[in-house]
């Protein structure tokens, strides 16, 4: 291995870590559902999280689960064959969300935000008759500041994307590792890794043309340099509710935070990334998981 490769690796690994550990998202005794599309996101998040469980401070099993949505040409084989070489437990769903997507929206138009959804209520009903606790989906760094700027820009609320979440009913709990990677670091560990990834656009759709354009926004913005990005993304966790003008977190009449109210409205609105019924969890718990 090169040692290009190695820091990479270890950079990765230590993000992973923190963001486990400053949103406690394993614990001891944990069965984490760990959703694999064939992607090059939740590939390497399924590596990472193998490498960490060897040396965690706590016992939690691992679970790859993929959803073959019958796309056309999708190849069944990749995920089975490449996951049995792991020798961890694994099970792939069958479900023809394809055929609905098809029959519900207009030829020509974006199917991702259908197809999401319908992916991951199927994931989160296998989650709950499992007995999984945990659901590990692969979003990223960009991920969240994309989808911060897509409510901003088209929702009219500042929002972003949580890194730990959990649904009203109580139960499932969401966790994204890879909330501290940034894309680029895990498409060049994907490919040095070698992963057989299955491209996202066997249905023939357009993606996300929104989420494109302020993907495209963002590497502009990059090239202008002065850590533009990181800054963004640190603002998400530096937030000051009494210089906003949202009464519903700050109570302006005695100037203090306001206590005792749900934040109903903290609920996402972008449908291709989290069901509407989902809260976040606002209160990360004692250090356990750093590598």
């Amino acid at each position: 291995m090169s040692v290009t490769y190695n820091k990479l690796r270890k950079r990765l690994r230590r993000l992973v870590g923190k963001a486990i550990d400053d949103f406690q998202m394993i614990e001891e005794g944990d069965r984490i559902m760990v959703c694999l599309s064939g992607g090059k996101d939740s590939y390497t998040m399924l590596d990472i999280l193998i490498d960490l469980q060897k040396s965690a401070p706590v016992n939690f099993s691992l679970t790859a689960v993929n959803l073959d949505q019958k796309q056309p040409d999708f190849p069944a084989d990749v995920l089975p064959n490449y996951l049995k070489t792991l020798g961890i437990d694994f099970h792939i769903l069958e479900a023809d969300t394809y055929s609905i997507v098809k029959e519900k929206i207009p030829a020509g138009k974006t199917m991702c935000s259908l197809c999401s959804r319908l992916r991951r209520g199927n994931l989160y009903s296998f989650a709950k008759e499992q007995g999984f606790n945990k659901i590990a989906l692969g979003h990223h760094k960009f991920d969240i500041i994309e989808t911060f700027f897509l409510n901003l820009f088209n929702g009219g609320t500042i929002k972003a994307m949580p890194a730990k979440l959990k649904s009203d009913d109580g139960e499932n709990i969401v966790i994204r590792p890879l909330a501290y990677c940034d894309e680029r670091d895990i498409a060049k560990y994907a490919k040095w890794r070698e992963f057989p990834i299955i491209p996202c656009n066997l249905c023939g759709s357009q993606e996300n043309l929104q989420r494109q354009a302020i993907k495209q926004m963002l590497l502009e913005w990059e090239k202008i340099g002065n850590r533009r990005l990181e800054s963004v993304f640190a603002a998400l966790s530096n937030i000051a509710p009494s210089q906003m003008l949202d009464r519903n977190l700050f109570d302006f009449v005695n100037f203090e935070l306001a206590t005792g109210k749900l934040d109903n409205e903290a609920k996402f609105s972008d449908e291709e990334d989290i069901e509407k019924d989902e809260i976040e969890i606002k209160k990360p718990q004692a250090k356990i998981f750093f590598p």
